[in-house]
């Protein structure tokens, strides 16, 4: 999308009289799914336009999408304009909106942040991307039942690339469908749309919802060429980006944008019946831990009235969270700390997998006081610990144990 030339480059503001704007107060409202079932033109541009552009455009031109960029580090243009109130007018208007997060890329690619090209790593920071998505439209009234979109920009795909991108993307999909989201991917046909629709009968990977086929071949249809099998994503589940970088002025307003084509449709929604999700606090019936672990409301940060903090020692002694899960599957592990600087730089976060116990390190210095994902794990149905915190560590500071979440994919 080439997110660093498609700008509003000029504006003449020419109220639309034909269209009704509505009153601020809608905004406290949460919008239908976006972008729903819809087959028409769009367009995305890097910054969400004005009222008075969408007005404009609304009233004089061929687009009924817009895409709008909701999330992500790599994003490089600010969002004045993008609030709750901004998505309920458009929604009212009669726009379908297309939430985009513009974060991760490939790790052989040019941009930045990086994915890790490690594959089980890359399929964590996607769970951790979708939580992000997630957080982002739930602000903006975009809620459960919305297709997001992962832009992975062009890369040079090999096959260590693609394992790690495919594997990012399984773990994109399988947070947002239990979120109650679905998944899509933007991505040019050469290299992100080809990789994911080589592995679309692949059981390494989790099948997204939705494809978003970046061909700049000037024809409005969601036609994919050679990149994509037409029997695949072939249910309403295409967008295909068909210009780029152009500018178009409509009622007097000229944006610079890129031309899009959708069918897409909302109507199965996530897959049914498998969600399943417990949240797990230091004062849990499930949770243990030796005496040697004190009890602290200090931080603000904290999930709860309190949490447990104990001091590295070269020795086992692990807090422990015990919980009933119902079947022998595949869980995402988040764990929620608060972070301070005298905490431990280290903490090793216990995984109790059906191949035996596995180690994930985390900074507890940063990122606290939100989810943090550990990964997608096999854990074993039933009863049993499943998480714990250890204090064996050569970081320094105290370590924390607060809050443990699994959520079965």
């Amino acid at each position: 999308m080439r997110r660093t030339l498609a700008r509003v480059v000029g504006l003449v503001v020419a109220a639309a009289a034909s269209v009704v704007v509505p009153a601020p107060g809608v905004a406290s409202a949460a919008v239908a799914p976006q972008p729903g079932t819809f087959v028409g033109r769009g367009f995305d541009t890097c910054a969400a336009p004005s009222q008075a552009a969408m007005n404009a455009w609304r009233a004089s031109s061929p687009y009924r999408a817009v895409g709008i960029y909701i999330s992500g580090a790599s994003r490089s243009c600010a969002q004045p304009n993008l609030t709750a109130t901004w998505v309920a007018n458009q929604v009212a208007n009669g726009w379908r909106l297309i939430p985009i997060e513009l974060g991760y890329q490939a790790p052989c690619g040019t941009r930045t942040p990086k994915m890790s090209a490690n594959p089980a790593t890359a399929r964590t920071q996607g769970g951790t991307a979708a939580d992000s998505a997630v957080s982002a439209a739930q602000a903006l009234g975009i809620g459960a039942g919305s297709t997001l979109y992962n832009d992975v920009e062009h890369y040079p795909t090999t096959a260590s690339c693609k394992a790690a991108v495919l594997s990012f993307l399984s773990g994109w999909t399988q947070r947002l469908h239990a979120r109650g989201y679905l998944a899509g991917v933007y991505s040019s046909g050469s290299s992100g749309i080809r990789d994911v629709c080589d592995a679309y009968d692949d059981p390494a990977y989790t099948r997204l919802d939705q494809i978003w086929i970046a061909w700049w071949n000037g024809v409005a249809d969601t036609d994919a060429g050679s990149y994509c099998p037409d029997d695949h994503y072939a249910d309403h589940q295409r967008l295909h980006q068909y210009a780029g970088e152009v500018t178009e002025t409509w009622g007097g307003v000229t944006i610079r944008i890129d031309r899009n084509y959708l069918d897409v449709s909302n109507a199965a929604g996530p897959p049914p019946g498998e969600e399943w999700s417990v949240t797990l606090d230091n004062a849990s019936a499930g949770f243990t831990a030796s005496a040697n672990w004190g009890t602290s409301a200090f931080s603000a940060q904290r999930f709860g009235a309190d949490y447990r903090f104990a001091g590295p020692v070269s020795a086992s002694d692990v807090a422990w969270y015990a919980a009933t899960t119902p079947a022998t599957d595949t869980y995402a592990v988040d764990v929620w700390y608060p972070a301070d600087a005298g905490y431990n730089n280290q903490t090793p976060y216990v995984v109790a997998t059906t191949t035996g116990n596995q180690s994930v390190t985390v900074n507890q210095r940063t990122g606290g006081g939100q989810w943090v994902s550990l990964g997608v794990f096999t854990l074993a149905g039933g009863a049993g610990n499943k998480v714990g915190v250890s204090r064996w560590t050569s970081g320094t500071g105290y370590v924390i144990a607060d809050a443990v979440r699994l959520t079965r994919l």
